[in-house]
């Protein structure tokens, strides 16, 4: 029973916050007027800087077409065809389209990425130059990139360099901090950091489920559709993602490297974007992320253990040709 709490510790907490947020969303109030979320993820952010060991991902850097394409995938093709899709399906409920451009236009995850890829015995290295590169890209890109996409049809005018300037000192800054006392602090980090990362993301799904209560009381049907539409749209961004490391001829490892990490999205910086600039028109506009972030801690969870047998297999017909 204990160990079921632990493995599953997450799920659970979903339904309990989700449950103190229906029951007292003034709690959400207070909690978003104190910026405690944006503390939290400031902090998280300076953890993971702390984390980061950039030493392995030297002899990545030779091959600078991995990168480039998981950068192009990530921000550049995955929101085009996530924003469009969304207006298809979403026509009536542009929370929902706001919501899901969102989620797509930011960066792969930092921790999450690079955990899945060990499961699945990949490339680590490369998974982390992926996480690098892509999140300061991010940085530049997504600000510009929702401002494209959603100007066109919800006439939403996006202070682009207000949104970079916060990205900065709420993402970039606390990483360079992190990576910087990092020879002082790594023997710190062990793995209550995993724990505290995830209770981040708690917090933000509470903050905006507590501001928007009322409004996902009364979106059951529409809820459902949504957790469909993700699916799917999971599914076929990973199939995507493993198409293109195919179509470049990847080994094993960084070809499960590339799908699981270039298909991850993160949460935190879609709340700060969501939180800063769209929260009072859009309440309802962070469940899409939501709704993938859950989607994509199931599935890949499936997906690294499909990429660990298969690279298991390859192991052992290379220790036994015969």
């Amino acid at each position: 029973m204990t160990r079921n709490i632990r493995r599953f510790w997450f799920f659970i907490g979903i339904a309990a916050i989700i449950l103190i947020a229906f029951l007292w969303p003034e709690l959400g109030d207070a909690a978003r007027f104190y910026r405690i979320p944006n503390a939290a993820i400031f902090l998280a952010f300076l953890i993971t800087g702390a984390k980061l060991d950039t030493g392995q991902i030297a002899d990545q850097v030779k091959n600078l077409r991995i990168p480039l394409a998981a950068t192009a995938s990530s921000l550049l093709l995955i929101p085009l065809f996530t924003h469009w899709l969304a207006r298809l399906i979403f026509a009536d409920n542009p929370d929902f389209v706001v919501g899901a451009t969102l989620i797509a236009a930011a960066p792969v995850t930092i921790a999450s990425g690079t955990v899945m890829t060990g499961m699945a015995l990949g490339n680590v290295p490369l998974s982390l130059f992926i996480c690098i590169i892509g999140n300061f890209t991010a940085l530049l890109t997504m600000p510009f990139m929702l401002s494209l996409l959603l100007q066109l049809e919800h006439t939403i005018e996006l202070p682009v360099i207000e949104i970079l300037g916060g990205l900065v000192v709420v993402v970039l800054v606390p990483t360079i901090i992190g990576q910087l006392i990092r020879p002082w602090t790594k023997h710190l980090l062990g793995a209550w950091t995993s724990p505290f990362q995830q209770a981040v993301v708690l917090l933000i799904i509470f903050n905006a489920v507590s501001s928007s209560s009322d409004q996902v009381a009364g979106a059951g049907r529409a809820l459902f559709v949504l957790f469909v539409f993700m699916l799917l749209l999971r599914t076929a961004i990973l199939a995507c993602n493993y198409a293109i490391a195919r179509l470049m001829r990847l080994d094993q490892p960084s070809t499960s490297a590339f799908t699981i990490h270039v298909s991850q999205k993160t949460l935190t910086i879609s709340y700060l974007i969501w939180d800063g600039y769209f929260a009072r028109v859009y309440p309802l506009a962070m469940l899409p992320g939501i709704v993938y972030h859950l989607c994509q801690m199931v599935m890949d969870t499936g997906v690294a253990r499909l990429f660990r047998r298969r690279q298991k297999a390859l192991l052992q017909r290379v220790k036994s040709p015969n």
